[in-house]
């Protein structure tokens, strides 16, 4: 059995400034139960099929330890369920960038994060399939 390595490298993160700032001026928006995500077909290849960042709103969480909290639990349920994803963009040879905004008003517990990212990516790939070939 091959067992696959649950990793979250720095080159899977989305820091390049130019690209953020195209995402939200000219990206496609996404909802799901917890999240909103703002994504984009990247022309630019890069050795991982996407590129992610994660946001959670200092409007709905003025501490900075809380929405560090949020971050981290939303970071490792990505980590762990992003070979949904990474599948169906290698298949159809695919590379976007998108960026996850936290939409919750209360700090959710790992478990129920969990399960909205597993099914964010699952209705995400269903979006990708209907609207990126289009994009």
């Amino acid at each position: 059995m091959i067992t696959r390595r649950e990793t979250f490298h720095k080159s899977e993160r989305l820091r390049s400034k130019k690209t953020i700032t195209a995402l939200f001026e000219n990206g496609n928006i996404f909802y799901s139960s917890l999240f909103k995500v703002v994504w984009q077909l990247n022309p630019v290849l890069h050795f991982y099929p996407a590129e992610v960042a994660f946001s959670i709103a200092k409007r709905g969480f003025r501490h900075a330890v809380t929405r560090n909290l949020i971050r981290r639990r939303l970071r490792e349920a990505y980590r762990r369920d992003k070979h949904i994803l990474y599948d169906f963009l290698k298949s159809e040879n695919i590379m976007i960038s998108f960026i996850i905004i936290f939409r919750g008003t209360a700090v959710p517990d790992y478990v129920s994060v969990e399960k909205s990212m597993t099914d964010m990516l699952s209705d995400f790939i269903a979006v990708i399939k209907k609207t990126g070939k289009k994009c």
